[in-house]
């Protein structure tokens, strides 16, 4: 015996109409508008999947300081020794590379002015000759030390002829016997013009001056010969000058050979040889 399953039927008590459940369940659910934007954004968003990270894959956001604070691996060493260097050093270390880089600039600068200086006015040294010696002090018929007093007259030529000279104070001049110092003394400072020739007079005096008896023997052979030897040095600062523009100190050194006839006041210069020399620093 078959049972039917009777049909389930609701009713709508002012209409007296009779619907099945397939129609109410079709009621409840509003029809979507094809014609309606958001609804149609809403049912394509909707449609398209979602990628992910693949398996196994963490992501991870982190501030921008903690990234540039810590360092790659293959950077870890670089980054302890910059982070060891301690300022004073890096201030000190520009500030002596600022002050090498300044002093070769100077130093090219100089050298640039020499050069030009040079040649255009193409300088020369001056020249000098001993133009007169007077000698007092000097007793050979004793043993007892001497106390020599040895007169010079030098004449001093500037041959340049743009450039004027100043010689400066702090000069030597020293004469000798037979390698020994007999006394020493000083020129007074001068300038002097360009192409000019100037004489400067010194005296050059000796203190308790002890001779062996073969330095006597042979200074009183030589003044009975009428050739007695004395060597003389100078050794002056100079500068050139040209208009207003003045050198920096330059050093000459004269080294002169003499010759007197005897050794008095009135002794009188036989032959003289000077060789001048100019030392640029």
């Amino acid at each position: 015996m078959t049972v039917e399953k009777p049909q389930e039927m609701t009713g709508d008590t002012n209409s007296g109409e009779f619907v099945t459940n397939k129609d109410v369940h079709r009621r409840k659910h509003p029809s979507i508008d094809t014609n309606d934007s958001s609804s149609s954004r809403y049912s394509v968003d909707s449609q398209k999947p979602r990628i992910g990270p693949p398996p196994g894959t963490y992501i991870i956001n982190l501030p921008k300081d903690q990234i540039y604070r810590v360092p790659p691996p293959e950077n870890a060493r670089r980054y302890e020794n910059l982070s060891r260097r301690k300022p004073n050093q890096s201030n000190c270390r520009r500030c002596f590379c600022h002050f090498l880089a300044a002093l070769l600039i100077l130093l090219f600068l100089a050298a640039l002015a020499v050069g030009i200086l040079y040649l255009v006015y193409q300088p020369h040294k001056p020249r000098f000759t001993v133009s007169g010696v007077s000698v007092t002090g000097i007793n050979l018929t004793s043993s007892s030390p001497l106390s020599p007093v040895i007169g010079i007259k030098v004449r001093s030529q500037n041959v340049n002829g743009k450039l004027g000279l100043i010689y400066e104070k702090g000069n030597e001049a020293d004469v000798f016997y037979g390698g020994i110092k007999l006394g020493n003394g000083k020129f007074t400072a001068f300038k002097q013009p360009a192409d000019n020739v100037t004489v400067i007079v010194t005296v050059l005096k000796g203190s308790s001056i002890q001779l062996t008896s073969s330095s006597r023997k042979e200074l009183t052979e030589s003044q009975k010969k009428g050739k007695v030897p004395f060597g003389l040095r100078i050794k002056a600062p100079v500068k050139f000058k040209v208009g207003a523009v003045t050198t920096w100190t330059m050093t000459v050194t004269v080294d002169c050979k003499i010759k007197v006839d005897k050794l008095t006041a009135s002794a009188t210069v036989i032959t003289e040889n000077c060789d001048t020399g100019l030392s640029l620093l």
